[in-house]
């Protein structure tokens, strides 16, 4: 068998019940969803809350409700959450040092850029607002350090070639928290507002090929991912199995799949006509070469 694949399901995000009744908000439903993901082959869940204002101390209660029953059941499940909204970098990231204190995540998202989620109106122009998502470069720093100290696997989402280039330039000079996995993320629709999106780079070969051509001589692992749209059925969801990559899927991204287990299934099938094996938790986190899980606290 070939090397495993790496599956990452991105369990809910900003998709809301209307989208789709699959998706799962609560706690006990993130918990009862990621299981049966964790059953079908997954090896890392990323969730959001369903209260994502909530400042650090109780946004991570609302986490760790979900967490707990699943690391209960799955000690070596591998979750992380979200960077919430907020005006300093210390509320928008201090939920995650603090799931990191309770032992409970071993991965934290670490965005290197800033990006306009949006999508164009049927006039031609963005959907008309003021919000961006906004990663200043002391933001960048401060999340990296929270990673080195806390021992998380930084889980890079690169929504634009500056992005990438961030996370190289750290790796050139091993100033990378161990356990970093890189995430390309190509847009078929817009993530906040439904249409034509107005960032990042289409799911083609030839965007796949320029991440590549950049990441060569990298050692860091890395996966794909399509926001607004099936990974699965798109074109570069094989390639990045030949050439060795991993997967991103889930109801965050592409809403109308059926579920979060159904896309899981459609990656192993996919996987297997490769000859790639899904990764389990602990191949997982060997292949991303994880620190073992801090015990500041319970999880």
């Amino acid at each position: 068998m070939s090397a495993p694949v790496i599956l990452e399901v991105a369990a809910n995000g900003i998709t809301t019940r209307t989208q789709n009744p699959a998706v799962p908000r609560e706690p006990k439903e993130l918990a009862e969803d990621a299981l049966a993901c964790f059953a079908a082959g997954a090896a890392i869940v990323h969730t959001h809350t369903h209260e994502p204002a909530l400042p650090p101390v109780e946004g991570a209660a609302l986490y760790l409700d979900a967490y707990r029953p699943i690391l209960a059941q799955r000690p070596d499940a591998l979750l992380y959450p979200t960077v919430a909204p907020g005006r300093t970098i210390e509320e928008r990231y201090g939920h995650t040092a603090l799931l990191a204190e309770a032992g409970a995540i071993r991965c934290g998202a670490l965005d290197t850029g800033s990006v306009n989620l949006g999508a164009v109106l049927p006039d031609g122009w963005p959907i008309p607002m003021d919000y961006v998502y906004t990663n200043s470069p002391n933001d960048i720093r401060f999340m990296a350090k929270v990673c080195h100290e806390h021992g998380l696997g930084p889980s890079v989402a690169v929504f634009e070639p500056g992005f990438l280039r961030v996370v190289l330039a750290a790796e050139k000079r091993d100033a990378l928290p161990a356990g970093t996995l890189v995430k390309l993320y190509f847009s078929a629709g817009g993530y906040l507002g439904s249409g034509e999106p107005i960032f990042g780079a289409p799911p083609i070969r030839e965007a796949l090929e320029m991440y590549l051509a950049m990441l060569a001589g990298s050692r860091l692992p890395w996966a794909v991912a399509v926001i607004g749209g099936s990974l699965l059925d798109s074109e570069i969801a094989r390639p990045a199995l030949e050439r060795g990559g991993h997967l991103r899927v889930g109801l965050e991204d592409f809403f109308t799949a059926k579920s979060n287990v159904d896309e899981v299934e459609r990656a192993r099938a996919l996987a297997s006509e490769f000859g790639r094996p899904l990764a389990t938790c602990a191949e997982a986190a060997g292949i991303l070469g994880l620190p073992s899980r801090q015990r500041g606290g319970s999880a």
